[in-house]
């Protein structure tokens, strides 16, 4: 089952599901494999000078628990020469980088078989990891999308390039995401294909190796460039590197198998004498940086674009009414008036100068076969320049001048860019919530090295942490990376983490979390987990990965968008037609065109109109920038959520399963009753239960080890200071009993030998398995335990029940008041445990479940959320152990408690970082209300287009004389999309529901 500390907690950004195998063996299932890499040899390290590395894979038998695996990590992790070791419990394997010119297999195997298991090297196992892969997924950053259709477009591109498995886009994020056939493709030619198709692209990072950038100081002239080039061709680990001049930066990629990126930042600076200093910059920091000055550059485009279109209206509107003005504005240049030569002049540039951006987006769009807003703007607002033009050509040649219409084109453009601006603005909001956790980690850490004997503190960049560092955190500052305390005491405030605002003490060997923060005392640090291994990166990674999720709704906007645009086109072409036919066969008065001079030019304004006022784009952000908005929140409260689709789901839900032990339980079981058989002694008795017990990570089980403990040197000891230290010692020495062929049955208990005599400690079918009887005097203490909530634990040795133990496990004080609540949403509870039936009845009484499902194992629990999703149900699964993992999986929706085991967060779509069941509430009434505003979302943008376009083509003209100028048209197209994004910032001022409230909800 779980464990209560948040040292286990271990994030991915994409869940695993096997729900077609949620019913096998946990064995199948994979951990999560984390590399915590120990620093060794620093000064040989520091020179970059290593031999040949290799990596190998260890069968390891005999491992039973994560103390196992933790104790083959650190045997292997004291050979000389081995740089990083990750053991695999359930898969029973080892995996170690290690230097083939200071340890061979054999020193290995030898440290393995050493510390009590037996160790296989398999064959063929010496592989590298980042060529060993048969897919990678890399990041892009993707910039000139500007809606839907842009986002369709570029994924259908990258889904036709040949090795593709898989490509998101996302708009709101511009980002993408691509898995692919390293052998079949490589990352360059899906960004020249992004290229070729009309729009930037750049990579952000990949799988197969990490890449970084860096600022350079200290670089002149040429001369200092081709120093830097050639000290990089000899740099160990730098795989590929480009140098920009302009910007004086330099991107790598390297190997952190082979080294460390400070020893490569070193390496560079100590042979260039210290001329070349160079500092990482912060991918997220650095796309801050790109939002800002886009925003910036809109801005740009739009003061540039306003100046220029304010001369040009007062040239059509307020000149003329003056009389000596009006008379310049008549002269002559040649055969045109002054005045339509200057808002020529003007205009251009706004259409041609100002505006070129629309028309590279509208060829990029056509180019690949689709239609955006662009597409609409360009085609509004030429056929406005050109009628303009052709009227001042058509003047300067027959005397008779017709109006112009430059002051349209001019103001649609100044109005669409003031959008843009706007909702670049605004999307850059739906972000603050991965900017605000990019905050939470420090820009710079104290480093102790340690040089002659003597530890020597120097300031170094965050981003160049590396593993075995060890790291002064002082008080008042911010713990850089995850680690362990090495020396000191001090409290540390991790909320951040665990949403609980009293401080943990935290003394030697104690974990932390990077970007929490120590309240006072000194601490020695040492990092364990850096970078992307980090709890705060993976969040981050987590929110940013959700952020570029698709909810399946979207798919309707997809199509939507995909036929907008010539539909559109076609009701603008059928506008023009419809009013030009009308009115050459004279079915309307003449005064309606008095102010067009002809029935072309009034019908040709009625059809530019349609086609500037509308809005594909607040189609395309009507969800992803609410599902941005919801995952950011979500991260707020403590909730994680894996992507859109999870979000969706959730507003559904209709049956809520929960796991007992740790789930609605405090995970925290207590042993309250002891009764002994066979007059066995009970000092003997917690002996033998304690070492049976000492092999598992079940909660009953360190229950157990903890009584007998306490009950054996603590019951006769004061509480002295100096008797406390010998009890500590009298732990540390080996006053338990070694337990053999030891195994633990899911569901069922433990077995072993001790003393060559078989040990049984569990449940009713352990023993009977083992034909153990059971007295009827310990059947009626067990049936009277299991009546009062309490789990009932017998213990057989040698063939013979010496004695029952009776635990409890405290409920969570608010289970009920969730239960109720979930019940009041609509939502049905259910519990699921592998607990007995008297038991599990007596719990669901108390929290007043209905249905309740025990004595189940672990695949039998998929089986069981099978049974509810059979009529179509939503099905959430609530749980924190390993033994939860494949109903999790299973379930529609799977929420893993923060505090379970890496493999139950990993199968989950929600994580409750904060251990409470409160939060599942939270989570469900968040899904529902993000997609009430979705909803919201697309009717704003739909009712807009649906109302607008109409007025726009005037129909209601004939009625009531109301006349949409394509200028105006164009400033409504550009706050639609705006007032979308702002909806979906609403979310932002979303607060969690109070129970009470809940509770009286009809």
């Amino acid at each position: 089952m779980a464990t209560s500390a948040m040292r286990g907690l271990q994030l991915t950004s994409q869940p695993a599901r096997f729900r077609d195998g949620a019913e096998d063996h946990l064995e199948d299932v994979g951990l999560l494999e984390a590399y915590d890499r120990m620093e060794r040899g620093h000064g040989m390290e520091q020179d970059g000078e290593r031999g040949e590395t290799a990596t190998i894979e260890v069968r390891v038998t005999g491992m039973t628990c994560s103390a196992c695996s933790s104790a083959v990590e650190g045997a292997v992790g004291f050979v000389d020469g081995v740089e990083s070791v990750s053991v695999s419990l359930l898969q029973n394997r080892a995996r170690v980088v290690f230097d083939l010119s200071v340890a061979q297999h054999s020193d290995i195997t030898n440290a393995i078989e050493d510390a009590g298991f037996e160790a296989e090297i398999l064959e063929d196992s010496s592989i590298s990891e980042s060529k060993s892969q048969k897919s990678l997924t890399g990041q892009f950053r993707i910039g000139g999308m500007t809606c839907a259709a842009c986002v369709n477009s570029v994924e259908c591109i990258l889904k036709k390039l040949p090795g593709v498995k898989r490509a998101v886009v996302a708009l709101a994020t511009s980002l993408g995401e691509v898995e692919y056939d390293p052998s079949i493709t490589t990352k360059d030619e899906i960004i020249v294909a992004v290229e070729d198709a009309g729009f930037e692209a750049s990579l952000i990072q990949s799988n197969e190796h990490n890449k970084v950038l860096l600022a350079i100081n200290g670089l002149l002239i040429d001369i200092d460039f081709h120093l830097l080039e050639s000290i990089l061709k000899d740099v160990r680990g730098v795989r590929d590197f480009s140098i920009n001049k302009i910007t004086a930066e330099l991107q790598i990629i390297f190997d952190p198998e082979v080294a460390g990126l400070r020893s490569i930042v070193d390496s560079i600076e100590t042979k260039s004498n210290g001329n070349i200093k160079l500092k990482v910059q912060n991918s997220y920091a650095r796309a801050a940086s790109n939002d800002a000055g886009q925003s910036a550059k809109m801005l740009r485009l739009f003061i540039s674009s306003l100046l220029l279109s304010i001369p040009v209206f007062l040239l059509k509107v307020v000149c003329p009414k003056i009389h000596i003005l009006s008379s310049l504005l008549l002269m002559r240049c040649g055969p045109i008036p002054f005045g339509d030569l200057m808002k020529w002049g003007l205009v251009s540039v706004i259409q041609f100068y100002i505006g070129k951006r629309f028309y590279i987006a509208a060829y990029r769009a056509l180019r690949n076969g689709a239609t955006n807003m662009d597409v609409l703007v360009c085609l509004g607002t030429s056929e406005a320049y050109i009628a303009s033009v052709c009227a001042l050509l058509y003047g300067s040649y027959t005397g008779f001048w017709p109006p112009t219409y430059f002051e349209t084109s001019a103001m649609i453009i100044t109005f669409v860019l003031f959008g843009k601006y706007l909702e670049v603005v605004a999307k850059g909001k739906t972000s603050d919530a991965i900017k605000k956790l990019v905050e939470l980690a420090p820009a710079t850490a104290l480093l102790i090295v340690k040089d002659s004997g003597t530890s020597i503190e120097k300031e170094i960049d965050a981003l160049l942490i590396q593993p075995g560092d060890v790291l002064k955190v002082i008080p008042g500052s911010k713990v850089p990376v995850d680690g362990t305390v090495v020396w000191g005491s001090s409290h540390i405030d991790e909320s951040m983490v665990t949403g609980e605002s009293a401080p943990v003490k935290k003394e030697v060997s104690s974990p932390v979390v990077g970007g929490t923060m120590n309240l006072h005392g000194l601490l020695h640090v040492h990092a364990t987990k850096v970078g992307s291994d980090t709890v705060l990166s993976q969040i981050i990674s987590l929110v940013e990965t959700a952020q570029m999720s698709k909810a399946p709704i979207q798919k309707f906007a997809d199509y939507v968008a995909s036929i907008f645009v010539p539909t559109v086109v076609g009701l603008s072409f059928l506008t023009f037609m419809g009013w030009f036919i009308c009115g050459s066969l004279n079915a309307y008065p003449e005064s309606w065109i008095a102010d067009s001079s002809n029935c072309f030019v009034f019908s040709l304004m009625f059809s530019i109109s349609v086609v500037v006022i509308a809005c594909p784009c607040a189609l395309g952000l009507a969800t992803p920038t609410a599902v941005m908005v919801a995952t950011g929140v979500g991260a707020k409260h403590g909730i994680l959520i894996k992507g859109g689709d999870a979000l969706e789901k959730a507003k559904q839900i209709r049956y809520v399963i929960f796991d007992k032990t740790g789930t609605l339980t405090q995970g925290k079981a207590q042993v309250t009753n002891t009764k002994l058989y066979n007059g066995m002694e009970t000092g003997e008795f917690l002996t033998l239960i304690a070492s049976a017990e000492a092999g598992s990570e079940h909660p009953l089980a360190k229950a157990i080890v903890d009584y007998a403990y306490h009950h054996l040197f603590f019951d006769n000891i004061s509480a002295s200071q100096d008797e406390k230290r010998l009890a500590k010692e009298a732990r540390s020495s080996k006053w338990l009993l070694e337990a053999q062929e030891f195994s633990a049955l899911p569901g069922k208990g433990v077995q072993c030998f001790i003393n060559a005599k078989k040990m049984l400690v569990g449940n009713r079918k352990l023993l009977n398995e083992n034909r153990v009887a059971i007295p009827e005097e310990a059947e009626n203490f067990l049936v009277g335990l299991e009546e009062s909530s309490k789990t009932g634990i017998l213990v057989a040795y040698d063939d013979v029940l010496v004695g029952v133990l009776g635990v409890s496990d405290p409920l969570k004080r608010e289970a009920a008041i969730v239960i109720e609540g979930l019940r009041k949403m609509g939502a049905e509870p259910v519990m699921i445990t592998g607990d007995n039936w008297r038991t599990a009845r007596a719990v669901a009484k108390e929290l007043n479940i209905q249905d309740v499902r025990a004595e189940v194992m672990p695949a039998g629990k998929a089986n069981a959320v099978h049974s509810f999703q059979k009529d179509g149900s939503i099905v959430a699964m609530v749980g924190d152990g390993i033994n939860d993992s494949p109903a999790l999986a299973a379930a529609d929706v799977g929420m893993a408690i923060g505090a379970g085991t890496d493999i139950a967060i990993e199968a989950a779509d929600y994580v409750l970082m904060r251990n409470n069941l409160e939060e599942v509430i939270t989570a469900i009434d968040l899904s529902r209300k993000t997609f009430r505003r979705i909803r919201l979302n697309y009717f704003f943008a739909m009712g807009y287009n649906v109302v607008a376009i109409p007025v726009a083509a005037g129909a209601l003209f004939p009625f009531t004389g109301i006349k949409l100028p394509p200028w105006l048209a164009g400033g409504c197209m550009a706050l639609s999309s705006v007032s979308v994004v702002c909806s979906s910032l609403l979310l932002r001022r979303y607060r969690k529901p109070r129970l009470p409230a809940i509770l009286d909800m009809e």
